[in-house]
């Protein structure tokens, strides 16, 4: 009697590896984000400083071990959501440019407004953390919080001296100037995500700030 001769299975090839892999980095990355969002949504209710390692993992679903495979503690994650908010703000603001006759100064302006009230509106528990939290508790959060807004200081200031040099900005210290612009313009940001002022709004809130800086140091 003939014994039939046994299959060779064939060693799974490059690809198969790869599918593997690229599955198992998938549901790392969506479960690293799911943190991320639960633990944005705690400091936003609770607050940084009131809030814990167990508040996150609770938000998240997911057990404090697996917590601690992605973050050290609470404030990597509050670096992470905050340069990830930055990222968005950065990419929200383009330069501006003269001698573009299809695209009149004042509506790059326009744009670039409008660009930094959406994001705000769209990440309103990190304009609501950012704006609207306190420091003095702990020195690594405060560090954070005030690198942050110096980042934003100093993007504002090069953008107005930029401006200056073409003329679409009045004289003056651009870091004073951006001081000023940065004090009216995050109360209200602040104002509009607490009191649940809806993105439709934006056009009108948009309008309204560019007459505000147009008032004040924009010559355009």
């Amino acid at each position: 009697m003939r014994m039939a001769k046994a299959r060779k299975t064939r060693p799974a090839g490059k690809a198969g590896r790869k599918t593997k892999t690229t599955a198992g980095s998938g549901r790392k990355e969506e479960r690293r984000t799911a943190i991320l969002e639960a633990a944005r949504g705690v400091f936003a209710r609770q607050g940084y400083h009131r809030a814990t390692v167990e508040d996150i993992v609770g938000a998240a679903g997911v057990a404090r071990g697996t917590f601690y495979l992605y973050f050290d503690d609470k404030r990597a994650v509050f670096a992470e959501l905050v340069d990830r908010f930055w990222s968005r703000l950065t990419v929200a603001i383009v330069r501006i440019v003269t001698d573009d006759a299809e695209r009149p100064v004042r509506d790059q302006v326009r744009e670039n407004i409008r660009g930094v009230v959406a994001v705000c509106l769209a990440e309103r528990e990190m304009t609501k953390i950012l704006l609207g939290d306190v420091v003095g508790n702990d020195a690594s959060y405060d560090r954070k919080l005030l690198t942050f807004y110096d980042e934003v200081v100093q993007l504002l200031a090069h953008s107005l001296r930029d401006g200056q040099t073409r003329g679409i900005v009045r004289d003056g210290e651009p870091r004073v100037l951006a001081y000023l612009a940065i004090g009216a313009v995050k109360e209200l940001m602040y104002q509009m995500v607490t009191l649940g002022l809806r993105e439709e709004s934006a056009e009108v809130v948009t309008e309204q700030v560019y007459e505000f800086l147009r008032g004040g140091f924009l010559n355009v």
